[in-house]
């Protein structure tokens, strides 16, 4: 469990992961040798993973889309499939209309065109694939989980 040093030292790594130990230890009170061990046992409990954030559309990726996929038997197997596919970036096991939500980032709508016509629909038991094609991107949070 987490406690309210572990939650702020969380908070300030969702705003910025190269906060310096000295800035750290400055809000949560502690020495930064003592920070330093907190954020180490963060990292080293997968409680916190520090990571670079890209932008896809300054990368060259303007089309971005959720696919919703149906599936007939074997959802893992089709996940396996669907997540080796190029500009697949996210696939989650799902319940409802689909069982497999998956996020695509494309270079343009021939790329999106190909990976649902000609990659996801000719995996094997894939009954049906629908498409949610982004118009933008109104909110995408990294800072939550520590209330």
């Amino acid at each position: 469990t987490l406690d309210a040093t572990d939650r702020l030292l969380v908070e300030a790594l969702q705003k910025d992961g190269r906060a310096s130990y000295a800035d750290l230890a400055e809000l949560v009170g502690l020495s930064p040798a003592a920070t330093r061990l907190r954020v180490q046992r963060l990292l080293d409990t997968g409680v916190v993973k520090v990571v670079g954030v890209t932008d896809p559309l300054a990368l060259g990726y303007p089309v971005m889309a959720a696919l919703g996929v149906r599936v007939e038997r074997n959802v893992r197997s089709v996940a396996d499939r669907i997540a080796e596919i190029e500009g697949v970036i996210y696939v989650v096991f799902t319940s409802g209309s689909f069982d497999l939500l998956v996020e695509v980032l494309c270079v343009d709508s021939a790329r999106l065109l190909t990976v649902i016509d000609d990659e996801v629909r000719s995996i094997p038991d894939v009954s049906r694939v629908e498409s949610f094609t982004y118009f933008g991107i109104h909110t995408h949070r990294f800072v939550w989980g520590t209330r």
